[in-house]
């Protein structure tokens, strides 16, 4: 499902509450008080044959006996009754239902139960298992939490009652307020994904922070979160970091490959910010509602104690913030204002008697310097000034919480001194923070938040970008293996996919023999000075394992007499062992190379992931690799290397010179095209691969496949997430111009503020079915940046000027039973058949991928669209509960 009949959960007009009591304690008895305390203006009925009357109201006995339909219905009854109720409760016209009540499981069958009941109906169910639903702004608080929430703009989804009513505590202490606060439950039907899609078009949310410990669909997860995190800041607490990671795979990949770094990564792809304490998860979601992402994070500390700024250095490094260098002119306006045994640097120590007008000063003149983003302002209490004299100076310096649109957090140390210094602060809108490290943290989040949304912008296609790539060489690979009933790749097999890839191999020379060994290195030796000889075998995958490599072999008799060393190895550890002969490649010697390894594993939830780290025979050792979710273009490449501390000495360093970041950068993007074109590769491991200034070079590769899934084509459907779709660009006559039709990029919204301005007021309220004077930056974004998972649009651009003549449309359930679609053609362009063309384009598009029906709402005195509607086939009819819409229909199945 999506988030339809959802709104009915998060508007309702009438609650309806199941299993009321008047029974002390009891769960019923509390959902009730809690719903009455908090002043709910809709209706309120309790359900319960055994009463009349339940805090104060005239209690119903069943859904037939309540006096209207309950927008949402709230149940704590006994297991066995909810599908009952559900059923009930849908055929009266509820949608949506909180049901509280554990039990309903897959092995009672209660849960299957439940969701059969509910699906004629399109009927939502948050829960089962959950603590309730809170929306403070709407009074709404239904569930058994020990306190009310206060109203504010921050969003709460957790999949833990326990930590929710937690968060609900500490945040009352604290002075936050929320728009929403969701226990998520067993989530048998709306999921973390459907909220997201909720709360990212909701005006009155401004930061979502999630507590979660699963992370169910993951492709829609992905698809919900990356639409939200487009438009405002969602934070998470993913738990279980710790956890051991799954027993090795067949390659060093699989081993690596540990389910928390596949979340990171996950998180990272979809633009979430990732904390890993309670109290930082609200700390980011006030930091980054506040202030706007920061490029670079240059921070100038001011201070009335060197330690604090010491500890706030600490903490900046550590999160990969930057310590801003002042400029002379900072310098010299410091000098003037402090005394001279102020610290000269930054941090600005400005001495522990610092009274109010030196701090003024200080900030004032930091929060000027040109190379400063950031200003963090500590205090220390001490007998000699007054810190609320100190933030009184500060606040008056900013406005919003910023000076000239830069950030200023601060943190007044101690308690009982530093509480008032505090509250005039954060009147004042400043963000304040109780420890050195906690402001210096909060900033990180800023130059996060920026990387974060940098990476959403990224749409890799499923094209691959500037990959030299042969795919039919590595089809017929892959079936030569698969028809002999094989996993795993030779070595030579493998080297021949990578390679056609344009992952740069030595050449290799497969012998089936010692004897042959011998003479292979005859032939290699006249170009090169020293030989390789390794163990070819079909069931022996770790050769050094098993003593089946031997390096520096100068004379083709050494080579005939390493291969039989290696067969007489072979058989004492493993006397069975199937040895199809040897391989025999050039000795690559490259004095000043890194090893490293790119690798390729499917992770159980999140499907195919790239691995990229420090390489060769200690690679589990030296655990220095980072991990990203295909597909990747050279900035996602980019940022993968940068995630490593094998990524800084690849930059150079003394006598090194950089290693060639642009040959690395192809063979992770290889390998990644390689992932998304062949959905039957289960891992690649690549290790080592050389680099170093001269390029790259693949020693060793290992590949496996799954022999069932040869056949199936790309691009890989396992993806979580899904690539920008090649192969849908054409070029089109409309009058007298032409027009170039392609799926749309999150760069065309440059291409939306002309665009709008050509049309009229009537075609903007034909497209949007009510008028609109303006269109604010977040509905644009939502409109250009699209995950082409359960959305596509097509645009159409003059192919000369590339200006913006018309958009189409279509937005699928996750089931892809029925889509929507919409047409916006420029005003002074509409009769030349764009619309027809970008219409015959949705529904193309839409029977490729498995929509059984589209459907558009059109007004009624839309008269052209109506026609051409028609005119394509579509059946039209009046909306039965809209008046003044039609729907145009077409069955596509």
């Amino acid at each position: 499902m999506t988030i339809r009949n959802l709104e009915r959960a998060v508007h309702p007009k009438s609650l309806a509450v199941f299993g009321a009591s008047v029974r002390d304690g009891a769960v019923g008895d509390v959902v009730m008080r809690n719903i009455v305390d908090a002043g709910f203006q809709g209706e309120v009925w309790p359900v319960n044959p055994k009463y009349e009357e339940v805090a104060g109201r005239r209690c119903f006995a069943g859904v037939a006996d309540l006096p209207g339909t309950p927008d949402l219905a709230v149940i704590a009854t006994p297991p066995a009754t909810v599908p009952g109720i559900i059923g009930e409760l849908g055929a009266r016209g509820t949608r949506a239902a909180v049901v509280i009540t554990a039990g309903l499981t897959h092995e009672n069958g209660l849960r299957q139960a439940m969701l059969e009941a509910a699906r004629p109906h399109l009927f939502r169910i948050i829960g089962p298992n959950t603590l309730g639903l809170m929306i403070p702004p709407a009074r709404l608080n239904a569930g058994f939490a020990h306190m009310a929430a206060k109203p504010g703009n921050i969003a709460l989804l957790s999949q833990s009652g326990a930590i929710a009513t937690s968060l609900i505590d500490w945040a009352a202490e604290n002075h936050l307020g929320f728009s929403h606060i969701v226990s998520l439950g067993d989530m048998a039907d709306v999921d973390v994904g459907d909220w997201l899609d909720m709360l990212a078009g909701d005006a009155h949310t401004s930061a979502i922070v999630m507590y979660l410990e699963t992370i169910p669909d993951p492709r829609k997860f992905m698809s919900a979160a990356r639409a939200a995190a487009r438009l405002k800041p969602v934070i998470a607490i993913k738990s279980g970091r710790h956890e051991a990671a799954a027993k090795a795979a067949a390659t060093h990949t699989g081993a690596l490959s540990g389910a928390d770094r596949v979340v990171e990564a996950a998180l990272q792809r979809a633009g979430i910010l990732r904390v890993t304490s309670l109290a930082d998860l609200f700390d980011a979601a006030e930091t980054t509602a506040r202030f706007a992402p920061l490029e670079r994070a240059r921070v100038a500390i001011v201070t009335n104690g060197g330690g604090a700024g010491v500890l706030a250095v600490d903490q900046l490094v550590d999160c990969r913030g930057e310590l801003a260098a002042l400029a002379d002119t900072t310098i010299e306006r410091l000098n003037a204002a402090l005394p001279a045994t102020w610290s000269h640097a930054n941090p600005v120590d400005i001495i522990g008697d610092a009274a109010a007008e030196r701090y003024g000063a200080a900030v004032a003149a930091v929060a000027a310097d040109p190379g400063v983003d950031a200003v963090m302002v500590l205090n220390c209490p001490t007998g000699l000034a007054s810190p609320i004299e100190a933030a009184r100076a500060v606040a008056g310096l900013t406005t919003r919480g910023k000076i000239g649109g830069k950030p200023v957090l601060t943190c007044w140390l101690g308690d009982h001194t530093a509480r008032e210094g505090r509250r005039i602060l954060q009147e004042a809108g400043l963000a304040s923070f109780e420890t050195p490290a906690a402001a210096a943290t909060a900033v990180s989040y800023l130059s996060d938040w920026s990387r974060a949304q940098r990476a959403l912008m990224r749409v890799p296609s499923s094209g691959g970008e500037n990959v030299a790539k042969n795919g039919d060489e590595v089809r017929a690979v892959f079936a030569a293996v698969a028809s002999e009933g094989r996993r795993m790749l030779t070595e030579p097999e493998a080297k021949t996919v990578i390679a056609a890839y344009g992952i740069a191999v030595p050449e290799t020379v497969v012998a089936e023999s010692p004897a042959e060994a011998g003479k292979a290195a005859a032939r290699l030796l006249q170009a090169c000075e020293k030989v390789v000889v390794k163990l070819l075998s079909k069931a022996i995958s770790h050769k050094s394992d098993v003593g089946g490599v031997v390096l520096n072999l100068s004379t083709p008799e050494a080579a005939e007499a390493a291969a039989a060393e290696i067969e007489s190895r072979v058989r004492a550890h493993a006397p069975q062992a199937d040895i199809q002969g040897y391989a025999v490649q050039p000795m690559v010697v490259r004095k000043h190379a890194q090893e490293l390894i790119l690798g390729m594993s499917n992770d159980p939830i999140f499907g195919p992931v790239v691995l990229f780290g420090a390489g060769g025979i200690a690679v589990e050792v030296m655990d220095d690799t980072a991990i990203a979710l295909p597909p990747l273009d050279s900035v996602l490449a980019g940022d993968l290397i940068d995630r490593t501390r094998i990524g800084r000495l690849l930059a150079g360093y003394r006598d090194r010179k950089p290693a060639d970041r642009a040959a690395i950068t192809a063979a992770l993007k290889g390998l990644s095209q390689l992932i998304v074109d062949f959905p039957c590769i289960v891992s690649i491991d690549i290790n080592p691969l050389l680099a170093d200034a001269d390029g790259t070079i693949a020693l060793d590769a290992r590949v496996e496949i799954d022999p069932g899934r040869v056949g199936e084509a790309g691009p890989n459907s396992d993806l979580a997430i899904r690539p920008y779709p090649d192969g849908w660009e054409k070029r089109i006559d409309a009058g007298p111009a032409r027009y170039d039709i392609r799926p749309i990029r999150p760069a065309d919204i440059a291409l939306y503020s002309d665009f709008l301005a050509r049309i009229a007021p009537d075609d903007i309220r034909f497209r949007f079915l009510a008028q609109r004077k303006s269109f604010p930056h977040q509905m644009l974004v939502r409109l250009t940046q699209l995950d082409y998972a359960r959305e596509m649009a097509f645009v159409a651009l003059d192919a000369s000027s590339g200006d913006l003549a018309a958009v189409g449309r279509l937005s699928s359930d996750p089931d892809k039973e029925k889509a929507e679609y919409a047409l916006l053609v420029r005003t002074d362009l509409q009769g030349r058949g764009l619309g027809w063309a970008l219409l015959s384009q949705l529904v193309d598009y839409a029977r490729s991928e498995g929509i059984r029906r589209i459907e558009g709402f059109v007004l009624a005195d839309n008269e052209k669209m109506l026609a051409l509607c028609r005119e394509f086939g579509f059946a039209v009819a009046r909306s039965e509960t809209e008046p003044g819409l039609c729907v145009a229909a077409l069955d596509l199945a």
